[in-house]
């Protein structure tokens, strides 16, 4: 039988639980295994802009800053299954936003 491990990633962890919800209706459904969701650690992206085109800040000699980050949430499934399952699988309506692999193994 063979092994799938899926790969999710996106910046709204509900969409992500969804996903998962949906996959786990399907191998009970089938009756295999399922190994996860696994939660891998959040990514933080960091970006500092000031506020003002002109580089002086708000006046007072002290620049202003602009604090912006973004989350990417990911999670790990494995699923050992046969290929009715996984067909089923691929037809999971994936949301905009999700980042989704698949990887076959042996």
């Amino acid at each position: 039988m063979q092994k799938a491990r899926i790969k999710l990633a996106s910046t709204a962890p509900g969409k992500l639980d969804e996903i998962c919800g949906e996959l786990k209706s399907i191998t009970e459904k089938f009756g295999v295994v399922m190994k996860g969701p696994i939660p891998l650690p959040t990514k933080k992206l960091k970006v500092t802009t000031m506020k003002t085109p002109c580089g002086d800040g708000t006046g007072h000699g002290n620049a202003t800053w602009d604090h912006w980050e973004m989350r990417v949430h990911k999670r790990i499934v494995d699923i050992s299954a046969d290929e009715r399952t996984l067909r089923q699988i691929m037809r999971v309506h994936v949301p905009e936003g999700v980042m989704i692999s698949i990887e076959l193994r042996d």
